[in-house]
């Protein structure tokens, strides 16, 4: 396969990986928070700081971007891939929020679950854009990010509908059913993201 070369402004780079960086300690600390289910205001301020250096960065490649008279890749690509990392980290934030305001005493393993393939496809989307500059070996990264959407859809289908056969009272199952949904759409923003690597990828080989 041949390979353009992209324009060498490193700093662009730089910043796509400590936005994914960034993405991948709030999803970290959100599994870390589920499993250990302690000191949750703490913990939910850490993920808000994080959501919030996560706009710093997405501001600095928005005035990176402005600034630049060549860019690495498509402007407007550029743009949907500040826009897609974002999104995962506002959701989880919103994740970690909502366990505190619903005053969930303990998570079920189910949400567990979903926490770790949200990290897991955290990690996945930082070695992808770790290896943008290069151009090379993101497929199975990419490819890692989907599959772990479709484990996750499964496992969410089944929680919800273990839900409604539980018994539990009404408030309960409206409680977990929102949970699940917000870990599923923080989910679904990581395989989004991953599609933003994608169209980068592709239009530049």
């Amino acid at each position: 396969m041949t390979f353009r070369l992209l324009p060498r402004d490193v700093r662009f780079f730089e910043l796509f990986v400590a936005d994914g960086e960034n993405l991948q300690a709030a999803a970290a600390r959100l599994a870390e928070m589920l499993e250990s289910y302690d000191d949750l205001d703490a913990r939910v301020a850490e993920i808000q700081r994080l959501e919030k250096r996560g706009d710093e960065l997405d501001r600095s490649i928005t005035k990176k971007l402005e600034d630049a008279f060549i860019t690495p890749f498509d402007r407007e690509d550029i743009h949907e891939l500040v826009v897609r990392l974002d999104d995962v980290v506002d959701g989880i934030q919103a994740t970690a929020e909502t366990f505190v305001i619903y005053d969930v005493e303990k998570p079920t393993e189910a949400a567990k679950q979903l926490a770790r393939i949200l990290a897991a496809q955290s990690d996945q989307l930082v070695e992808a854009l770790r290896k943008l500059d290069g151009l090379k070996d993101l497929d199975a990264n990419l490819q890692a990010v989907h599959d772990l959407e479709h484990e996750a859809d499964g496992l969410s289908r089944s929680a919800v509908a273990q839900l409604f056969r539980s018994g539990k009272d009404a408030l309960e199952v409206i409680k977990w059913r929102d949970l699940y949904r917000e870990l599923e759409n923080a989910i679904d923003s990581a395989e989004d993201a991953a599609e933003a690597i994608e169209r980068m990828y592709h239009k530049a080989t």
